[in-house]
């Protein structure tokens, strides 16, 4: 079977994916570690019998639902790619939009420290440790297999720039963040059941599930933020579409003082939440 062939059965059996032709190309490359460029140009050559038999079992496994990234081992955020497993939430392209934010106010500060909760992959930490030079950058979690994972990607992409504390939210910062930013679990249970097999069989529940409404982890962040940041911080929160006004109350309840901002998503649907005290 040709290169051509093999990308033609890949997506054949691919069918049911929303994305079947990026499925199958990704895969090969990975397989054959070569970009997209080489697939192109090398069509018409044959896979040894050991490469196809490699490629039907990759294929197999996405066929079955399991995440392309985890297959492969990486996913891509901004302009890098970091490395995943079952410990660690698959990025999101919308998390980006939550790391801009972040950079946009950090950069109004002379040497801002910034701590990004619940860090999982490290992919937060590490762009805002790749866009912003002067800040002074945590990361914490309370799974020591995602911080793990964590610091491999910190040592490959941002060496020496951040700082991993395992436990509770805000519990283990030695000192007070100017700026906290997070992507907390915000899956409320009805939600839950409805996800689709791939994220609910093989993305960590640890990082998704957020209680019955979805935002106990953001109360729970919000109520210890009162206690560990200074007069003059700012909290940057990745919410679930539906939990704009409900988020914006219970950090109204926790500072009543702060500038409060909703930003959209490419959608139009709430996403961010912004508390400035």
């Amino acid at each position: 079977m040709t290169i051509d062939e093999a990308l033609a059965y890949g997506r054949a059996q691919l069918a049911n994916s929303p994305t079947p032709h990026i499925d199958a190309r990704i895969l090969l490359e990975h397989l054959l570690q070569r970009p997209y460029s080489y697939l192109l140009a090398h069509g018409d050559k044959k896979l040894t019998a050991v490469q196809l038999a490699d490629y039907k079992r990759l294929i197999a496994r996405a066929r079955q639902g399991e995440p392309i990234p985890y297959i492969t081992g990486q996913a891509p955020f901004f302009d890098f790619m970091v490395r995943v497993n079952t410990a660690v939430l698959i990025p999101r392209p919308e998390t980006e939009e939550l790391v801009t934010q972040v950079v946009q106010y950090a950069q109004t500060l002379p040497a801002p420290r910034i701590v990004d909760v619940g860090t999982g992959s490290g992919c937060i930490a590490i762009a805002l440790a790749r866009q912003l030079p002067q800040a002074r950058i945590a990361a914490v979690d309370v799974s020591a297999d995602a911080l793990t994972i964590a610091r491999a990607n910190m040592f490959q992409l941002a060496p020496g720039r951040i700082r991993f504390y395992e436990g509770d939210l805000l519990q283990p910062l030695p000192t007070p963040p100017d700026i906290v930013v997070a992507n907390l679990p915000y899956i409320s249970e009805s939600e839950w059941t409805l996800l689709d097999d791939g994220v609910k069989l093989h993305e960590p529940s640890l990082a998704l599930k957020g209680g019955v409404d979805g935002l106990d982890l953001v109360r729970r962040l919000l109520q210890q933020a009162m206690n560990k940041l200074g007069p003059h911080s700012a909290i940057f929160l990745e919410i679930g579409w539906q939990q704009g006004e409900a988020a914006a109350q219970l950090a109204r309840a926790r500072f009543p003082a702060a500038a409060i901002q909703l930003l959209p998503d490419l959608a139009g649907r709430d996403r961010i939440l912004i508390v400035k005290t």
